[in-house]
């Protein structure tokens, strides 16, 4: 029987010498890890998750700092055929309990400092096992796995089995989880391979977190399936990063950080002549932060689209002869990717009209975490997904997205939902409503505002209530600047109108 597990796609992809250097580790402990060592270590990780006797199917909850070995634990969670759920380093305990609540997590793994409060919140949902992994290879489970056997066969999986729960959310309701199976993203990763063109000797610097589906499924997949090394930074340091371009040909990072890295006088086109690729993502890239990076390093950002649910589903052009990369646009959909816009009543729109993006294909996931209902409602009746973005095709197939269907904020490459900041808001002292929104914001694409009017006889404390969002929420959810206001714009209907809200405060984070 043919195997479809992602991992074992990924380890036939390893190099023929396997003690070459897969991982040169920038910063922290430093240090190098081969391919070797990826193979004996995700061995040993999937030997002890197999040996804990776990139902088919389990779910192993991860939150915990990025480092090469919690790499090697998603990867080991593959190999063994269990489901990976990747948790943001920045939740806090009320959304944990409710993602462990939710997805039912057969293994927990987490920092060592968060033991206390996550194991009480994982052991009290019924939990069986919980572990902790540290930056610098600190923690229970790598002490347990020490013991295990470095040899291991990969489960055998089928491509439509689940690999990995990612958590999503519209802008009203509680986090979804997209279900993605071996198949979605190992057909992403090798469409990728030829549309990005991966070559032999192809060396990515991986500055992205891994939690999400840029640094774990787009780079880290890139990467191992093209048997490529990686640099390696548990934090992005611009100057570091620009130090190490001469080393390395593709970079994969969200519009944040091609800002950051252009406040660097370090950044010159001599810095970047050994780069490749340049690709961004995640976020809107401004058009100056695009041109800038061309007159500074001679290399134009190579945009894409995707989503938790999808993985890719368009790129601009990565060689000059299939097109031009546009700025401002995404380019046209990846190869078996099928993007269409469709009008509010579902018919669809001519070339270059707004309208209700849609797409399907062999990435496109297969619905929500135990709610089939929701899934049911994102799909359209011939089987496509509503993606909840607004945008138009040219006539050349490239794709621009003008906006979201809802008031989703992307804030330095993180999805933030104004509904939830407005239920904890909300449930302040004091406050009769709220109103969040995003506005642009140079560093980040898109700030956090909350605009908020006390109850009648109340007094609120803009800094003290921003102090104890920071308690409740992540910190990229924590409004950067939050305004009591006497009340809300509405219209007729008594809808707030959140458009009025953003023009009134689009200048506030202006250079």
């Amino acid at each position: 029987m043919s195997n479809s597990n992602l991992f074992a796609a990924l380890r036939a992809a390893f190099p023929a010498n396997l003690d070459a250097v897969a991982i040169d580790v920038a910063d922290g402990a430093g240090g190098a890890y081969s391919w070797r060592d990826l193979e004996r270590g995700t061995a040993m990780l999937a030997n002890l998750l197999a040996s804990l006797g776990l139902p088919a199917g389990s779910r192993v909850a991860v939150q915990t700092e990025k480092s090469v070995e919690a790499l090697m634990l998603y990867l080991a969670v593959l190999r063994a055929g269990y489901v990976f759920l990747p948790l943001n380093t920045a939740y806090q305990s009320a959304e944990i309990d409710y993602f462990i609540g939710n997805a039912e997590p057969a293994v927990v793994v987490c920092a060592p400092k968060n033991f206390a409060w996550v194991s009480r919140i994982a052991f009290s949902a019924g939990t069986g096992h919980v572990f902790t992994l540290g930056e610098t290879r600190e923690g229970t489970l790598l002490e347990r796995a020490a013991v295990c056997s470095d040899q291991h066969t990969p489960a055998v999986k089928a491509a439509d089995d689940l690999a990995a729960i990612l958590y999503t959310s519209g802008t009203t309701g509680r986090s979804k989880g997209a279900m993605l199976s071996h198949g979605n993203l190992l057909s992403n990763a090798q469409t990728l391979k030829a549309c990005w063109d991966w070559q032999p000797g192809d060396v990515l610097i991986h500055a992205l977190p891994i939690f999400h589906v840029h640094g774990l499924f787009v780079a880290s997949h890139g990467a191992l399936l093209n048997g490529s090394k990686m640099i390696w930074f548990g934090r992005f340091d611009p100057k570091a990063t620009i130090a190490r371009m001469r080393e390395a040909t593709v970079f994969m990072g969200v519009p944040t950080l091609y800002v950051r890295m252009l406040a660097e006088p370090a950044l010159t086109n001599e810095a970047a002549s050994h780069m490749r690729l340049f690709i961004s993502g995640s976020a809107p890239l401004l058009v100056e932060t695009f041109d800038s990076w061309i007159e500074r390093t001679g290399h134009t950002l190579l945009e894409r689209y995707g989503m938790s649910e999808t993985v890719m589903l368009t790129s601009n052009p990565c060689r000059a002869q299939d097109g031009a990369r546009r700025r401002g646009t995404v380019g046209p959909a990846l190869p078996g990717v099928g993007v269409r816009v469709r009008g509010d009543h579902g018919a669809p729109c001519p070339v270059g009209e707004i309208g209700h993006i849609q797409v399907r294909g062999p990435n496109v996931f297969s619905g929500y975490w135990r709610l089939p209902e929701k899934t049911k409602e994102e799909f359209t009746n011939d089987g496509w997904f509503k993606t909840g973005d607004v945008g138009k095709i040219e006539a050349d197939g490239y794709v621009t997205i003008v906006g979201r269907s809802k008031d989703l904020i992307i804030s330095g490459g993180y999805n933030v939902y104004p509904a939830e900041i407005e239920g904890v808001i909300n449930d302040l002292p004091g406050v009769a409503e709220s109103a969040v929104i995003g506005v642009p914001h140079p560093d980040f694409g898109e700030g956090v505002v909350a605009v908020v009017v006390a109850q009648p006889g109340a007094t609120l404390d803009a800094a003290a209530m921003v102090a104890h969002l920071k308690a409740q929420i992540a910190n990229f959810k924590v409004p950067k600047h939050l305004f009591v206001v006497a009340d809300l714009p509405r219209n007729a209907m008594g809808k707030v109108q959140k458009n009025l809200l953003r023009e009134q405060h689009q200048g506030l984070f202006a250079a």
